[in-house]
């Protein structure tokens, strides 16, 4: 049974950093690209980083370039996103996703992904 279980949030202040973890299970890992997604309250979902199946390629949104990355543990089945010079914007649920068939373009599009973890909250404050 495939399971993402995101953790790692919390209340930070503006400037500060976190990072955010997602364990998978149920399924090959190094096999499919995978995604963290982000809603602010009263927005619609967003696209925040993508890596590919095996960890070398990733996408960025432009708001989080240079300042988030996410990585990968496949030995471990692991998920990450370091979030750092966070400010007020980044509030949000934050969600791992996987790609509906392995060896994807890691695209940073929701129409690829078709498994989702439960989210964590991450709150700036100012």
């Amino acid at each position: 049974q495939l399971q993402l279980v995101e953790s790692g949030g919390g209340l930070v202040q503006a400037g500060g950093s976190l990072k955010l973890s997602c364990a998978a299970s149920g399924f090959t890992f190094g096999d499919y690209p995978m995604a963290w997604f982000r809603q602010a309250p009263g927005k619609e979902r967003e696209g925040v980083s993508s890596i590919s199946h095996n960890g070398e390629n990733g996408n960025y949104a432009d708001p989080v370039k240079g300042r988030f990355t996410i990585s990968i543990d496949s030995a471990k089945g692991a998920l990450y996103l370091q979030m750092k010079n966070l400010n007020r914007e980044d509030t949000a649920v934050y969600y791992c996703a996987r790609t509906y068939a392995p060896y994807m373009p890691w695209r940073l599009s929701e129409a690829f992904y078709t498994d989702w973890g439960q989210g964590t909250q991450v709150t700036v404050s100012s």
